[in-house]
């Protein structure tokens, strides 16, 4: 004969079974995170100072990515595709952008390091994607990127395969502030 179950066991599982559920949400942040430190994957690209004062034998192949996004009448492109540095040594990209359009327009490049266990080695030192792009109607303008694959890149065995990191970078058009004295209350 089964076993009858009264309301108040019905609450307690489904009270038991909120809970758990609630735990793992709040958890879920800090066990992602650790996840990634304990498999190797993470961290987004870091502004240093300064390059790293050790320089190391091991050599990478850097690929240079550039794309506009969709509504941003740009050409964008690196003066160079490819370059191989050593880990540690301060390299410089070079990227131009022109304005195609018939007015000023204002950019923000977003960055991206691929493979992503790579993000947390790429120190940028100085780059147009800190701050905001203005290009008068026709003009064009050389963009420097300074920066430095971390030597400690060589210390961490998830990383050991990597020949090739792709620098990638996205133009997108910045948001416009709203016109003061638009007859808006």
């Amino acid at each position: 004969m089964p076993m009858k179950r009264g309301p108040l066991t019905t609450v307690l599982a489904l009270v038991l079974v909120v809970s758990t559920m609630v735990g793992l949400v709040v958890a879920s942040v800090p066990l992602y995170r650790a996840f990634c430190k304990a498999v190797g994957i993470g961290g987004p690209p870091r502004q240093v100072a300064a390059a790293s004062e050790q320089v190391r034998e091991r050599w990478v192949k850097i690929r240079f990515d550039a794309s506009v996004a969709k509504g941003l009448d740009w050409r964008f492109a690196p003066q160079t595709r490819e370059m191989t540095v050593r880990l540690g040594e301060d390299s410089l990209a070079v990227f131009t952008a022109t304005n195609l359009s018939d007015k000023p327009v204002t950019g923000n490049a977003v960055f991206n390091a691929t493979p992503d266990k790579i993000g947390r080695y790429v120190a940028k030192i100085q780059c147009f994607c800190f701050t905001e792009q203005v290009l008068e109607p026709g003009q064009s303008l050389d963009m420097p990127v300074t920066f430095v694959i971390d030597p400690a890149m060589a210390d961490d065995p998830h990383t050991d395969e990597v020949s090739t990191i792709t620098l990638s970078y996205t133009f997108f058009r910045a948001i416009e502030p709203a016109s003061k004295g638009n007859g808006r209350s």
